[in-house]
């Protein structure tokens, strides 16, 4: 399911997830799920893994079962860790730079696609405006696509952009929701 680094931190693994996802028939990718999951948590869900799911299968109309539950259980945790960490060492789940340009940028919109259903299905406050720049940003992004006019290499970095952008975007969003929350004490003009 996952490698584990020198660094301690688990990545999952993309196809392994994909598999799973095709044996159950269902046709989301582990980028849209994993995107959803971050969306769930940017918007204030718990961090309780199996609230996650439920979320998660609401948001998504999916039902998970057996092993890929479980999987989605520990991606719930790991990114909620990964979100929370002070090394900003959140990364969203897309495929390795050795898959083609085009199907990248194609599970990237997909993963801004779960990200806001899943923030849509949790958020229960108004946003900032900050927030709601992000989220246009998303929305954009989950429209992406590849210019064919445009060299390789020229959307290997706009790509790789918009990556780096979308991880501190996400990361925003999280500790926006965690000082905007319903637990955040009033300001108190003296």
């Amino acid at each position: 399911m996952f490698d584990d680094h020198d660094s301690g931190n688990f990545v999952f693994d993309f196809d392994e997830v994909a598999n799973h996802l095709l044996e159950q028939g269902l046709d989301n990718s582990p980028s849209q799920l994993h995107g959803c999951l971050c969306g769930l948590l940017a918007a204030g869900a718990p961090a309780e893994a199996e609230a996650g799911l439920a979320q998660l299968q609401q948001a998504l109309e999916v039902s998970l079962h057996g092993e890929l539950a479980g999987q989605v259980l520990q991606l719930y945790k790991v990114s909620a860790e990964a979100l929370e960490d002070e090394e900003f060492d959140f990364h969203p789940l897309l495929p390795d730079d050795e898959v083609e340009i085009s199907s990248r940028t194609g599970e990237l919109a997909r993963w801004c696609n779960g990200f806001l259903a899943g923030f849509a299905q949790a958020n229960q406050r108004q946003v900032g405006q900050d927030s709601s720049e992000i989220l246009r940003d998303m929305a954009a992004i989950a429209e992406a696509s590849i210019d064919d006019d445009a060299e390789e290499e020229e959307s290997e970095g706009s790509y790789t952009e918009i990556v780096e952008y979308l991880r501190f975007a996400v990361l925003n969003l999280f500790m926006d929701s965690r000082v905007d929350g319903p637990e955040a004490p009033e300001p108190q003009l003296h």
